[in-house]
């Protein structure tokens, strides 16, 4: 019998923080059906929770673009504007990847709903 500590710790073992991003990502150690639909629900209630953080996680992102904008606006040097061009994309391209990971709830609800 798995004690609440083995729970939270498999539970925690699911997700792993990506650095870019700023939150933790799922990282499933089997395939989505071969979960127990108390495992999955276990999962989606965290992730859940996780994505609650993605809307400021991109207010942030994007007011460091502003900054960076900007900066870009008033820098006279090319070599340090295609820097603060490449942050810029850099920045947009973690806010892109964050929406999708915020999309990504509507994808397992529907797994769990077609095994339910």
């Amino acid at each position: 019998m798995k004690t609440t500590t083995d729970t939270k710790d498999w539970l925690e073992s699911q997700f792993v923080y990506s650095e870019r991003l700023g939150i933790p990502v799922p990282r499933l150690a089997a395939d989505w059906d071969e979960l127990s639909l108390d495992m999955q629900a276990a999962v989606l209630e965290q992730w859940e929770m996780i994505r609650g953080v993605i809307p400021e996680r991109v207010i942030r992102l994007e007011a460091q673009i502003r900054i960076k904008q900007d900066r870009l606006f008033e820098e006279e040097d090319f070599a340090a504007s295609c820097r603060l061009n490449g942050d810029i994309a850099d920045l947009a391209s973690r806010i892109n990847d964050l929406h999708i990971w915020f999309r990504t709830q509507q994808d397992l609800d529907m797994g769990t709903k077609r095994h339910g």
